[in-house]
């Protein structure tokens, strides 16, 4: 069965005249004519009543009609697949954790809208280590979090790094001043995701503190921001992911003795998993690289050089004398504010 001919079908149904559907098809009503007598043939039946003037349908026309609308509607998505196959459009899966959600994330699914428009998107917010998982066993596309993952067949592209500052709710009167771990240890320490390299660095740092820490382990960055704000604890959290609760007052950052090496943003992705995987990633980058210019160095840094995976990121984490002055001499854009008397 010809489509070109079920559309001819189709057009002369709506139109009722042989010359005005050739014009609407660009052809000629000889071969109008011929393609709905091909039809005709085919089915043994009379499709049309015709006269001088209009075309109607016949009984047995009307149903065919509803089956020739279908097939043609069907063939316009089977040649779309075919021409989406150059990866403009289908299904991409992505992973990301918090962080990014509540940074640039929102402008990347922006531009990726305008550049796709007909590409479907699921998004996935989680841990880093339950990410890492759904791409190993094939459950996403790409990931964007904070580890490298070894192995030939993925591919890491580092995009940026959230510097990892203490914060707290102003009222519990901790800014103004530098205070040292046995202070901070004196409220609920909260915390990113057991085993995350954040989670493991703020064990390190209270290892040597003479007063136990309670380290409160949260995977949602959201509800972490929330209890810090209501006063529930203090936590290390990156500034740029709370620029609306500093700028509103709800979060203040507070000057601790020791720092944290910065959060490392990484995209990482298949290594044969398809062209549209890293043109995402690519413009990942661009909006990464965006949001740090909007910023500034002090809140954001600088995508580095790829370092081994997990166990060498979760080194990275621990805390350094020299990171901790470097932190304690931040720019005043990142400097505690001070209370008033």
């Amino acid at each position: 069965m010809n489509i070109r001919f079920l559309e001819t079908f189709i057009w002369l149904a709506r139109l009722r005249n042989f010359r005005l559907t050739a014009e609407k098809l660009h052809t000629t009503q000889a071969a109008v004519s011929s393609r709905i007598a091909s039809l005709e043939d085919s089915f043994d039946v009379r499709l049309f009543d015709r006269n001088s003037r209009s075309a109607t349908l016949t009984p047995a026309g009307r149903k065919l009609l509803a089956y020739a609308e279908r097939i043609v509607r069907l063939g316009d998505e089977m040649r779309r697949e075919v021409d989406d196959a150059s990866g403009d459009a289908g299904l991409i899966r992505i992973g990301v954790i918090e962080s990014i959600v509540h940074s640039w994330f929102p402008a990347l699914m922006t531009v990726v809208r305008d550049r796709y428009p007909r590409l479907e998107i699921e998004v996935t917010s989680d841990t880093t280590i339950h990410l890492e998982q759904l791409l190993r066993t094939d459950s996403v596309d790409l990931i964007l979090q904070t580890d490298l993952l070894s192995g030939p067949e993925f591919v890491n592209h580092p995009l940026c790094e959230f510097p990892l500052r203490w914060v707290a709710s102003p009222t519990l009167g901790l800014s103004g001043s530098t205070i040292d771990l046995d202070r901070v240890a004196e409220f609920p320490v909260l915390s990113f995701s057991r085993h995350s390299g954040p989670h493991a660095a703020l064990e390190r740092v209270f290892a040597d503190v003479e007063r136990p820490a309670r380290i409160n382990c949260i995977s949602s960055v959201a509800a972490m921001i929330r209890l810090v704000a209501d006063g529930f604890g203090v936590a290390v959290l990156p500034p740029a992911i709370i620029q609306r609760e500093l700028t509103e007052g709800a979060l203040e950052l507070l000057d601790v003795d020791g720092g944290f090496a910065p959060l490392p943003l990484i995209a990482t992705h298949r290594a044969q998993g398809g062209e549209l995987s890293a043109r995402i990633v690519e413009l990942a980058a661009e909006q990464a690289r965006v949001f740090v210019h909007a910023l500034g160095p002090a809140l954001v840094g600088t995508a580095t050089a790829a370092r081994p995976p997990r166990a060498a990121s979760k080194r990275a984490a621990a805390a350094k004398p020299r990171q901790g002055k470097a932190n304690a001499k931040a720019p005043a854009a990142n400097a505690p504010r001070k209370r008033k008397p």
